[in-house]
């Protein structure tokens, strides 16, 4: 389905679809609750599975893969930003972001060509979604016990999502672009 030259959606069958929602759900819990209870292998097994159900179920493997490394580099700034602001804390090194929390940029970037595809046309749309989905898994990551928000984390995790997310869909479609080439 083509909604207009600059926007074309990849045409997504739904078993896929509810697949890689799945798949981000189970692993985020997996690495959320496994973070909580001190479990952080969890982490690079939970994501690892995830990523590599996505990465065989797409066609454009060496694309997607390139999509997570930049999710995975722009959640590295965007987390450690965070930290030295003192707007988040985790158990262990306080001077690092874990491991666990790193994984879960790229387990993110495994739904923006699929479950989330949809919002590639619509960023102001895509904006609203981050301002306020991003600073709700964060509650939840608190309310879990795997991490502490302090002081304006909120609103800034609501202005740091606004941007992020039409920004890793816009990065999606000219990666997937530059696939077809």
């Amino acid at each position: 389905m083509m909604l207009s030259a600059s926007h074309p959606l990849p045409a997504i069958p739904a078993w896929r679809w509810w697949v890689n929602l799945g798949a981000f759900q189970a692993a985020w819990f997996a690495t959320v609750l496994g973070a909580a209870q001190g479990f952080t292998w969890l982490a690079p097994l939970a994501v690892l599975a995830a990523v590599g159900l996505h990465l065989a179920l797409t066609r454009r493997r060496l694309a997607e893969l390139r999509l997570l490394l930049v999710a995975a580099g722009l959640g590295f700034v965007f987390e450690h930003a965070l930290l030295f602001a003192g707007l988040v804390r985790y158990a262990g090194d306080p001077s690092w972001v874990p491991l666990w929390m790193l994984a879960l940029w790229p387990l993110f970037a495994t739904t923006l060509n699929v479950s989330l595809a949809w919002f590639r046309p619509r960023p102001l749309l895509a904006a609203l979604a981050g301002a306020v989905a991003g600073p709700l898994a964060y509650a939840g990551g608190e309310a879990l016990g795997a991490i502490r928000l302090e002081g304006l984390a909120l609103w800034a995790l609501a202005l740091g999502w606004a941007v992020a997310f039409p920004l890793l869909l816009t990065l999606a479609r000219r990666i997937e672009r530059g696939a077809s080439a």
